[in-house]
C-alpha cells in the first residue's frame, strides 16, 4: 500500500471520529435585568413575567427583574420596583415567577409542593405591596379565569379584597385562625369584578419568609369549608410581589413549585 493511500485512510478515519462526537454548545441562561412592561424570561418549567399591567396608572415608576441563579427545579430571582403617585390608583404590577403548563381538575390533583425563601430590602416608608402566591382556576380546561386564590407571605400596608368591611373600613374575614401549612391564617372572600377572590393572610400579621409546604392544603380547606368545587381546573400558578406604591427589592434566594 502506498504512503498516499495510508495517509488518506488515516484522515478519513479521523474525520469519522470527529463527526461521531460533535461539539454541543450549551445555551446560557438569561440573567440580564429586564424592565419592559411585558418582558418574559424562561427557564425550564418556569417563566419570569414582568407583568406591569397597571403601569399607566402611576405618575412614574417601573419594575425590573432578573433570574439570578437556576439549577434543576430550583430558581432564584430579584425584583426591584419604584412607583410614585397615590395608592387609590390601584396595583401597578405583579412581577412573578410562573409555573408553566399547569392543568388538571382540582379534584384530580393530589399535591402542589412548593418552597419559597425570600427577603424584602430597601423598602420605602410609603410602600403598599404584598408578597404572595397567586393561583387561578376556571370551570373549563384552559378557560377564562373565574377564581383567584392568593396566599400572602407578607403584607405591606395593602389589604385583601372583601365583600364586607368593618366600621373603620378594614376588610373582615370569612374565617379566622385557620391552621394550614404550619401557619395560622385569616381568610377573606370578595370579587375584583372579574374573579371571585379568596385571600389567606397570617392571623397575626407575621411574614412567612421561608415557606415549605403544599399549596393544595389551601384548596383542601376551601373545598371542605368554603364550598369550592373540585371540578374547577387549575389555569395559573404564580409567586411574586403585587405592587401599588413605593419602592423595594424582593430577593428570592430559592424557589420551587410543581403539580402532582
Amino acid at each position: 500500500m502506498s504512503t498516499w493511500i495510508k495517509l488518506t485512510s488515516v484522515l478519513a478515519a479521523a474525520a469519522l471520529l470527529v463527526n461521531a462526537n460533535p461539539v454541543v454548545s450549551e445555551k446560557r441562561q438569561d440573567t440580564a435585568e429586564h424592565c419592559g412592561q411585558w418582558d418574559v424570561v424562561t427557564y425550564n418549567q418556569y417563566s419570569l413575567l414582568l407583568d406591569q399591567w397597571g403601569k399607566d396608572n402611576a405618575e412614574s415608576g417601573q419594575t425590573c427583574a432578573s433570574i439570578t441563579s437556576a439549577s434543576g427545579d430550583s430558581i432564584a430571582w430579584t425584583t426591584t420596583f419604584t412607583w410614585t403617585g397615590t395608592s387609590d390608583t390601584g396595583v401597578k404590577a405583579y412581577p412573578n415567577l410562573q409555573l408553566d403548563d399547569v392543568s388538571g381538575q382540582i379534584g384530580s390533583i393530589s399535591s402542589m409542593p412548593t418552597s419559597w425563601s425570600w427577603s424584602l430590602t430597601d423598602a420605602s416608608s410609603d410602600i403598599v405591596a404584598n408578597i404572595a402566591y397567586d393561583i387561578f382556576t376556571s370551570s373549563t380546561a384552559g378557560g377564562s379565569n373565574e377564581f383567584e386564590i392568593m396566599i400572602w407571605m407578607a403584607n405591606y400596608n395593602a389589604g385583601p379584597i372583601s365583600y364586607t368591611y368593618n366600621a373603620e373600613g378594614n376588610p373582615t374575614p370569612v374565617a379566622e385562625s385557620v391552621s394550614i401549612a404550619g401557619s395560622t391564617w385569616d381568610v377573606y372572600h370578595g370579587s375584583n369584578g372579574s374573579n371571585e377572590v379568596y385571600s389567606f393572610l397570617t392571623s397575626d400579621g407575621s411574614e412567612v419568609t421561608s415557606f415549605d409546604g403544599d399549596a393544595y392544603d389551601f384548596f383542601s380547606y376551601l373545598i371542605s369549608d368554603q364550598g369550592f368545587s373540585t371540578s374547577q381546573y387549575l389555569t395559573t400558578f404564580q409567586a411574586g410581589t403585587e405592587q401599588t406604591l413605593g419602592s423595594g427589592t424582593l430577593v428570592t434566594s430559592s424557589y420551587s413549585a410543581s403539580i402532582a
